[in-house]
C-alpha cells in the first residue's frame, strides 16, 4: 500500500540540451518550445524566463511521462503522473508534490482516491484493494489509516478507529444479516516467534504491538 515505491524519475532543469522554440530579448526560453535535454528526456510545453511553466508534457527516458502544469520547473497544479512500473497519478500538485486531490492507481491494481499531502495520503481517502473485494474508507494521516473510518468487505465491514495504520479502541463489526458485534481492539505485545522448547528464535527481534479483537455485545442492526 505504499507509495514510495512508484519509481518516479527526477526531471532535469539545466538550461542545455537541444531547444527549439522562442527566446525572450536575454536569450531565456520563453514560450512553446521543444527540448531535448542531455540524459535522454523531452520536454515539449511552455516556458516562462528559461524555466517550464504552464502546461508541457515531459517524458522520461526510462518511459515515464509527466502531462500537466508547471511553475518554475515544477510540477504546480493539475497533472497526470504515469511512472515505469506502471502505476499513475491523476490529480493536484503542490510545488513537485501530490498535494489535494487526486487518485493513484497502483500496479498491483489497488486504487487510493482521496486527499494528499507532501506525496502521502493524507485527509479524507477511500483505498480499495484490488484482492479479496475489500476497501478502507476514512482519514489518513502520513500515509496511515489514522482516525475514524471502516474497511469494508463484501457481506461484512469494520467501523471503529485507527492509530498508526492499525485498528484501536473500540469499534464494530457489521453483518449483512442484520446483527453488529461491539468491542475493541487492544493491543497485544508479541516478542516473536519460539520454538518447541518455548524459547525465543530470534531473542534480538524487536517485539510487536499487534491489535486483537475482543467482542463483548451482539446487536442487531436496523435496516
Amino acid at each position: 500500500m505504499s507509495d514510495e515505491e512508484d519509481g518516479s524519475d527526477v526531471e532535469e532543469v539545466q538550461d542545455i540540451g537541444e531547444y527549439e522554440g522562442p527566446r525572450n530579448d536575454k536569450g531565456e526560453r520563453h514560450g512553446e518550445g521543444k527540448a531535448v535535454l542531455p540524459g535522454g528526456d523531452t520536454y515539449q510545453g511552455f516556458y516562462r524566463d528559461n524555466k517550464r511553466n504552464g502546461r508541457g508534457v515531459y517524458r522520461f527516458k526510462k518511459g515515464g511521462k509527466y502531462e500537466g502544469e508547471y511553475m518554475d520547473n515544477l510540477k504546480h497544479g493539475r497533472g497526470v503522473f504515469s511512472y515505469p512500473d506502471g502505476s499513475s497519478y491523476d490529480g493536484n500538485f503542490a510545488r513537485d508534490q501530490r498535494c489535494g486531490h487526486g487518485v493513484y492507481r497502483y500496479s498491483n491494481g489497488d486504487v487510493y482516491d482521496g486527499e494528499w499531502l507532501n506525496d502521502k495520503r493524507n485527509g479524507k481517502g477511500t483505498y480499495t484493494y484490488s484482492k479479496g473485494a475489500s476497501k478502507y474508507v476514512g482519514m489518513w494521516v502520513n500515509g496511515r489509516r489514522e482516525g475514524p473510518g471502516d474497511i469494508q468487505h463484501e457481506n461484512f465491514k469494520y467501523d471503529g478507529t485507527f492509530e498508526r495504520d492499525q485498528p484501536k479502541g473500540n469499534g464494530k463489526y457489521v453483518f449483512d444479516i442484520g446483527c453488529a458485534v461491539q468491542g475493541e481492539y487492544l493491543l497485544q505485545r508479541v516478542k516473536g516467534n519460539t520454538d518447541e522448547d518455548g524459547e525465543m528464535e530470534d531473542p534480538d527481534q524487536i517485539p510487536l504491538d499487534v491489535p486483537r479483537w475482543r467482542g463483548n455485545n451482539i446487536v442487531p442492526v436496523s435496516s
